[in-house]
């Protein structure tokens, strides 16, 4: 059986940034230091993370004093206003292509623009976003109809950084009746649309992909959804340990992609383990 892997896969430059920052703060600070939520959606990191005395917390009385470093999805403004009145240290590593999301969704707004947001309302990312046009954004569902939203004059839209190409084209088609005018800014992660096209390049090659991170990571859930999509039998795994060795049986190759929040160790564990599947 032969194993390929996505060279794409794994972490993207925002993660890195975001990864380095928490375990250099770990290092130098003598007190204490948090991350506002999980700094990523990957258990694992997040975990290894809490050994070097990084702990995640989403409620500020629990930080009498410390350093507080806001995760890679951004964070809401004015929560930071709360956390900056506390006089916290602040250590910034919302990952850049999220500040520009932020940044075109205040501006649309400014612009005059009812600006909507094609994502997963719950979702740390579209949350932080909203702050930046005081919550008055449209949060749009990919996958639901768009036939009962009413009609606008001017609609700016943006997407969610860690959508789909293909989800965010088919979402502004089906808005182009909803408005007299339409701005759209493509805010997708770079990275994220490499590693898609990449997966469903090697998805449509191989008779069995495995998909390698957190089952919280939105980015590796459209991974998974994308080998779907191709009807390739696809299994979403966040370790080694999740592989079934009767999921092998008759597969003569099998690819491997992982989400933008999935280290490299991890990914080298579960190709190791897969070859000794054979």
């Amino acid at each position: 059986m032969k194993v390929f892997v996505v060279k794409k896969a794994g972490f993207c430059f925002g993660v890195k940034r975001a990864i380095k920052l928490a375990f250099d703060c770990a290092k130098r600070k003598n007190e204490k230091v948090f991350t506002w939520g999980p700094l990523i959606h990957n258990p694992q990191v997040v975990e290894n993370l809490k050994k070097k005395g990084v702990c995640a917390v989403e409620d500020l009385r629990k930080i009498k004093k410390g350093t507080l470093i806001i995760r890679s999805h951004g964070i809401h403004p004015k929560i930071l206003e709360r956390i900056k009145k506390r006089k916290i240290e602040v250590v910034d590593a919302t990952c850049p292509f999220v500040k520009r999301a932020q940044k075109k969704a205040r501006l649309l707004s400014h612009q005059g623009y009812q600006v909507a947001v094609v994502g997963e309302a719950d979702h740390p990312e579209v949350q932080g976003i909203m702050g930046y046009v005081n919550g008055s954004a449209l949060v749009i569902n990919q996958n639901r109809s768009k036939r009962n939203l009413p009609h606008f004059e001017r609609l700016g839209v943006i997407a969610q950084t860690t959508l789909s190409l293909d989800a965010f084209k088919q979402t502004i088609g089906e808005l182009l009746e909803k408005a007299d005018e339409l701005k759209v800014c493509n805010t997708i992660c770079h990275a994220t649309a490499r590693a898609q096209r990449a997966t469903l390049k090697l998805a449509s090659k191989v008779d069995m992909m495995i998909v390698v991170g957190g089952h919280n990571s939105a980015n590796t859930n459209r991974l998974a959804k994308l080998c779907k999509g191709l009807r390739t039998p696809t299994h979403h795994i966040e370790t080694a340990k999740e592989l079934r060795r009767n999921w092998f049986k008759g597969k003569t190759s099998v690819g491997v992609t992982a989400g933008t929040s999935t280290p490299d160790w991890l990914i080298q564990e579960v190709v190791e383990s897969i070859r000794k599947c054979n």
